[in-house]
């Protein structure tokens, strides 16, 4: 699934084709997404000027000249291109934005767990993003936060950092060498975490997703940037999917195991 870093790369390669554009046509061919198409997107969004398009957790927020927004989520393998008008549809090509300099924004996801929504100008919040975490770029994001909420807490520190509520965007791959990176086991009890440990650990979750953004997220499956492009970070990865591999640090060989249902990958030399 697509996480924080290849949802910013997607907004950062959407943003010059979208910003202060009109939507001269929405086309929705099949509305049954994750969440139903609204049956007034074409007439809602026809006609305005996107003032611009951000990113709230794996949410891209699409702001337009009324003050109205549109939600759109990637899901598991949705893809937004951008494309020239004419271009051919094909199967799973399920909502197009055609901008007023005959640019083509097409929806396409063969799982259907993508989202196209309204977010109307007169709702202050939105459901979908009200009970979310700090942005880990954001100041609130800090070692004293994440220790705050460390105490008492008995899951695993994977577990921790992984929920939405505590910070959005690490993902399985992100936290995997987050840990890594701050040489914390994924098993550690939450509640054992040290101020200095939690302070490590933000730092090397903002780090490491930094990096990811840079480098145009990672390259698993279906993923790939607005451009077409794939990302390079999977380069990067000293630990995720490496079970069995030598440390690059410590020459250690990876141990693969399993976490709230979720394959992880650690190194028993440099994480304790």
């Amino acid at each position: 699934m697509p996480e924080l870093p290849e949802v910013e790369t997607v907004r950062r390669g959407l943003e010059p084709h979208l910003r202060g554009r009109r939507i001269a046509r929405v086309t929705v061919r099949d509305p049954r997404l994750r969440w139903p198409v609204p049956a007034t997107l074409a007439r809602d969004a026809e006609g305005r000027r996107i003032e611009s398009i951000a990113r709230r957790g794996k949410y891209m927020i699409v702001t337009l000249d009324s003050g109205d927004r549109m939600i759109w989520h990637l899901g598991m393998s949705g893809r937004m291109f951008v494309l020239d008008a004419t271009h051919p549809v094909v199967k799973h090509d399920h909502v197009d934005f055609l901008l007023d300099d005959q640019r083509l924004i097409r929806f396409h996801d063969p799982r259907r767990f993508g989202a196209v929504l309204w977010w109307p100008a007169v709702e202050n919040a939105h459901p979908l993003l009200a009970t979310m975490g700090p942005e880990p770029f954001e100041d609130a994001f800090n070692g004293d936060y994440l220790f705050r909420k460390s105490r008492g807490r008995e899951i695993a520190v994977k577990n921790f950092i992984m929920d939405g509520h505590i910070v959005v965007g690490a993902g399985n791959i992100y936290a995997a060498e987050s840990l890594f990176r701050a040489g914390i086991r994924p098993t550690r009890r939450t509640g054992k975490l040290t101020r200095a440990d939690c302070t490590r650990l933000a730092e090397k979750i903002r780090e490491v997703l930094a990096e990811a953004v840079e480098r145009g997220g990672t390259t698993l499956r279906d993923f790939f940037g607005a451009d077409g492009a794939s990302g390079y970070f999977q380069q990067e990865l000293f630990v995720y999917g490496r079970d069995g591999q030598p440390c690059r640090t410590c020459g250690v060989p990876i141990k693969g195991l399993v976490l709230g249902g979720r394959a992880s990958c650690y190194c028993p030399g440099c994480q304790r």
